[in-house]
């Protein structure tokens, strides 16, 4: 039998999950990967040891299919839609098992549904079967952002003014459980984000700020908790910024993943765009 160390990957939509594999295999680790419906790349299969599909809404199959490989620790990374999990009405939808319904009728019950909420109760139930959730950064921090200038263009005295003004209102915001991402020009708030996520609210920043030079600003929460939904940017954010108006990129430095950083910040630079972890 192999003495490598087992790690479980619970696995959505996006890079993150490739760059967890890579990060657990480098470190010697046999990677066990469930992935959740059809959320995940297909190319993710290629990128670990041993990989099966399991249904969205039944975290038990999740627990069955790691335990059968020897999984106790597990990662938990990906994008899935708020809307597909357990949410009332939706979840029937998706045939739910037991542990789904005690998740959302039972953990839930009387509680806030918010993310951070809904994302622990699911943490207990997995522990609760045997299945611990670990820190998703854990193989892969040098993907997170590092403190000070990233790029090699910097931002002006008017952007480091925007910078100092938004961000106690970013993590004033993120507390409320408001959100986690504003955009900032000359002081003023023009952009904060909502449900519609970070992509679609630098395109309304953009259609509210048509001369541009505007700062992008992403914090985690005060509480955040690093098994689960930490804030990632990457390619797609420069883009978007770019194409926007969006001049600068700032990111709560040591909490924020970068995804593919060196190409992302490559990327920032050929855009002329200033990254900076705060």
């Amino acid at each position: 039998m192999s003495d490598k160390k087992i790690i479980g990957l619970i696995a959505g939509a996006g890079r993150l999950p490739f760059l967890v594999a890579q990060g657990a295999k480098q470190a010697g680790c046999r990677v066990v990967c469930t992935g959740l419906g059809d959320n995940p790349d297909p190319g993710l299969a290629e990128g670990v040891d041993y990989y099966e599909q399991v249904p969205l809404a039944r975290p038990g199959a999740w627990i069955r299919k790691l335990k059968k490989q020897g999984v106790t620790d597990a990662i938990l990374v990906g994008k899935v839609h708020k809307d597909k999990l357990f949410t009332p009405w939706r979840i029937l939808k998706y045939l739910p098992d037991w542990r789904a319904l005690r998740i959302f009728y039972w953990r839930l019950r009387k509680k806030n549904k918010t993310d951070q909420v809904m994302l622990q109760a699911l943490a207990d139930e997995l522990a609760c079967g045997g299945i611990i959730l670990q820190d998703s950064t854990k193989y892969c921090k040098e993907h997170l952002a590092a403190k000070g200038v990233m790029t090699k263009i910097k931002p002006p005295a008017d952007i480091q003014q925007d910078i100092d003004f938004g961000w106690p209102l970013l993590k004033s915001i993120a507390q409320m459980g408001i959100g986690q991402v504003i955009a900032v020009k000359e002081k003023v708030v023009i952009a904060v984000e909502a449900i519609e996520g970070t992509e679609k609210m630098i395109a309304r920043a953009g259609q509210s700020c048509k001369k541009g030079a505007w700062t992008l600003l992403k914090a985690s929460k005060p509480d955040q908790d690093l098994r689960f939904d930490v804030p990632c940017v990457g390619p797609d954010t420069i883009k978007a910024l770019s194409q926007n108006g969006g001049s600068c990129l700032v990111v709560e430095a040591g909490k924020t993943i970068i995804i593919d950083k060196p190409e992302t910040i490559a990327l920032a630079d050929k855009l002329g765009i200033a990254v900076l972890g705060y």
